[in-house]
């Protein structure tokens, strides 16, 4: 049986996702860096991986190729053997992880990654210029969604996002809150709550948050706090 190879770039919050999640599950697989940044996922090679021309994806056993982080976890769920919090197969738990899953494609991670694209992206790699009032607007719609995370997945006394162990949903939510430090924006500042979880959701899955990020916290500049690597 040939081992699961994950084709993947830091720079990628889900990419970091599943670095993290692999790492720490201890699933056997074979890394496979795919540098955004010099463009290797746009090559007619990588093309043959992945149709969609993006990462993270994997390919598995009897040459599955399979994109989208999402379903890349719940495939793993079903043929890889891993500690149940992470996705539980109690229906009502899955239930609850897979709401915030499906919720956070039109918030969490988009209003997050807007942001960021925004703000350093677009910038650096196109020579847009930043318009204050664009900037406003999106970040205003980021804050909108911090303070219900911080009020509602994390106000009611939960350790984790949905419930008391950490899930996917954790990891998911943690790195796309950490992909606008590098635009300079705290998105802990003023939410104790989320400081504290965000604490936790490193602890439980360092010294793999901590290598995922390390990019990240390089390039976050020095008025937003970040770990001492």
């Amino acid at each position: 049986m040939s081992k699961l190879r994950y084709f993947y770039d830091l720079m990628s919050q889900p990419s970091r996702m599943l670095y993290i999640f692999l790492e720490t599950t201890k699933t056997p697989y074979e890394r496979c860096l795919v540098n955004l940044g010099k463009g290797e996922h746009l090559t007619d090679k990588f093309k043959a991986t992945n149709r969609f021309q993006k990462v993270p994806c994997i390919v598995d056993k009897n040459d599955l190729h399979l994109a989208e982080s999402v379903a890349i976890v719940r495939y793993l769920a079903r043929e890889y053997p891993f500690a149940d919090h992470w996705y539980p197969k109690d229906s009502q738990k899955r239930a609850r992880i897979d709401e915030y899953l499906e919720w956070q494609q039109h918030n969490t991670r988009a209003v997050c990654a807007t942001y960021f694209q925004y703000m350093w992206l677009r910038p650096r790699l196109m020579g847009t210029k930043v318009n204050p009032e664009r900037a406003e607007e999106l970040k205003q719609k980021m804050e909108d969604c911090l303070d219900f995370i911080e009020g509602d997945y994390l106000g009611g006394g939960n350790r984790f996002l949905v419930g008391d162990e950490i899930s996917v949903a954790d990891l998911f939510a943690a790195c796309e809150i950490e992909q606008p430090k590098m635009a300079g924006f705290d998105p802990c500042a003023g939410r104790p709550k989320m400081t504290a979880w965000m604490e936790r959701v490193r602890e439980v899955t360092n010294p793999h948050y901590d290598e995922a990020h390390k990019l990240v916290y390089r390039i976050a500049p020095e008025s937003v706090p970040r770990p001492k690597l």
